[in-house]
Order: structure tokens, then sequence, then C-alpha cells
């Protein structure tokens, strides 16, 4: 496959995409259909037992209103179900957590402006927020991965492997550290303090945060007894969680990213020419970073060290 002309591993690297997409497409599509038709049959089953119950005293069509009206503001994050003493979804936590999910593109989606200089500010916030958020993000990182390399080195010294075999050690090591430290453990304490939901969907929800995709159809809410403060303290715990995980998640993606085994992938797809130092610079970095706590060679005898 080397002697392939650039355009045809393009042609291939988009082909492989689109049958992801289509193949990730038809499993969702048969995993999730049968469940929504259930509970699509289930909500009929309830209206229509409700209208046979109560029909004789509401007007035509004034339930199908009333559950349009609660839909429409519940999409918009607001909801009138529940005590009414209850927090408003805009109070200083609330909007905390909807600023972090801005500043670090998760986008749950369970609140959104609603007033037209609410949606403008949003703009406006992002667009300058973003940008600084990266640059902080990246300053981070170029601070932590050398401190984090150097377990991986002293590793290298003291069981003499080789430098892409220590990288890819350190690039796993990592990965569980962040898996078992912002993915595992939060959502074990989620699954405690939220009764409703499964191990399987805080796993779930932590890994939607951590990996931005933020669907939203999972978050820590009021119910279950839980008070009011605890609540409050869990969304500043979660605000702080998001930023340091999308940092320990972007760490892990680098030292991944930085593996000779994907530096020859990401080679074949480049067009063919030369090999420059740019692109020697990833795994000579890993390499030099592995090698860097080594101890000075002896020189052989009879050889004349180098001035």
């Amino acid at each position: 496959m080397g002697g392939l002309r650039p355009w045809a591993r393009y042609g291939l690297l988009v082909v492989g995409h689109s049958l992801a997409l289509g193949l990730g497409a038809m499993v969702f599509q048969a995993l999730e259909g049968p469940p929504a038709h259930r509970l699509q049959a289930e909500l009929r089953a309830e209206l229509a037992a409700f209208q046979a119950k109560h029909g004789a005293c509401l007007p035509p069509g004034a339930l199908e209103e009333l559950l349009g009206t609660a839909l429409a503001t519940q999409a918009h994050g607001v909801s009138s179900l529940g005590n009414s003493s209850e927090a408003s979804n805009w109070d200083l936590p609330s909007a905390l957590l909807f600023t972090a999910s801005i500043l670090s593109t998760t986008g749950y989606g369970h609140m959104a402006p609603l007033s037209a200089g609410g949606r403008a500010f949003c703009v406006v916030y992002a667009a300058l927020g973003l940008p600084a958020s990266l640059a902080l993000v990246a300053t981070l990182h170029h601070c932590l991965l050398p401190a984090l390399s150097r377990p991986g080195a002293w590793v290298a010294v003291h069981w003499q492997l080789s430098p892409a075999r220590a990288a890819l050690l350190q690039a796993v090591a990592l990965g569980l550290l962040v898996a078992s430290s912002f993915v595992l453990l939060p959502a074990l304490v989620l699954w405690g303090l939220q009764g409703d939901s499964s191990l399987l969907g805080a796993i779930y929800f932590c890994f939607s945060s951590l990996s931005t995709i933020g669907v939203g159809d999972l978050l820590p809410s009021h119910g279950h007894g839980l008070h009011p403060v605890i609540y409050h303290v869990g969304q500043l715990a979660l605000l702080g969680y998001l930023l340091l995980g999308l940092l320990a998640m972007l760490l892990a993606v680098e030292t991944f990213s930085r593996l000779p085994q994907v530096r020859a992938v990401e080679k074949f797809f480049r067009p063919c020419g030369p090999v420059t130092a740019a692109d020697q610079g990833g795994i000579l970095g890993q390499d030099e970073l592995a090698l860097s706590t080594l101890p000075p060679a002896a020189p052989a005898s009879g050889q004349v060290p180098a001035c």
C-alpha cells in the first residue's frame, strides 16, 4: 500500500470514515429503535387512558396544547414540575455550570439563553472565552506533559526498555490513570449520590462530558431528597471536574498521538516527499524524553573522548 498515490490514500480515508459513520448509525438504529417505539407506545397508552378517564372534563385538544407548552419550555431548560420552591435553573451554581459547558465545548443542552440579550452575550462570551480557554489548556499541557513523562523515563532506564516500548507503556499507564481517576471514580460517586441512575449511566455521563460530546440526557438533578446545599456543592464540584478532566483527557490524547505507531499511520496519509525534521519531531521528542535520564556511556577502552 506504500505505492498508492496521495489522492488514493485520501479516498481510502474518506471511505473508511464514511463506513464508520454508516456502521455506527446502523448499530444505534438497531439498539435504540425498539426502546423508542416501546416508549412511544407506552405514552400513547397513557394518553388514551387519561383521556378515557378525564376526557369529559377537558375541552378537545386542551391536553395536547398543555403538553406541547410544557415540552417547549422543557427544551429550553425550564420546568414547572416538582416543588415550586426549588432553586431556579439560572441560580449562580447552575449559571457557572452553563458557562463551564460553553468554555469546555461540552454543551450539555439542558439550559439555553431565552432572551435576545442572553443569546448575544453568549456569542460574544464564547468568541472571547474559547480562545482564552484553549490558550490556558495549551499552557498547562506544555507544563504538565514533561512532568508526567518522567516516570516513564525512569521505568525505561531501570527496565532497559526501548524508547518506543517505553512510550507505549507511558501512554497506557496515563490512559489507565485518567480512566480510573476521571471516569470510574467520579461515576461511582455520582452513582452513589443519585439513586435514579445506573453505574453504566454514570460512566456514560462522565465519558460524554470529558470527551466534550455532552449529549445532556443525563445530568445531576434535585431528585430523591438530595439536600439543596449538597446539590449546589455538587454543581461546583462538577465545574472543577470539567476543567480538570478535560485537561487530563487532552494530556492522554496528546501522549497517544506521539506514539511511533500513530505517527506511522499519520505519515501514511501525508503527501509523499522527503522526511523533514518536523515530521520526526514527535518521535524524536518522545525518544529524547525517554533517554533524557540515561547515564552517560563510558568511553571504550583505547578511545579518546571527543572534546
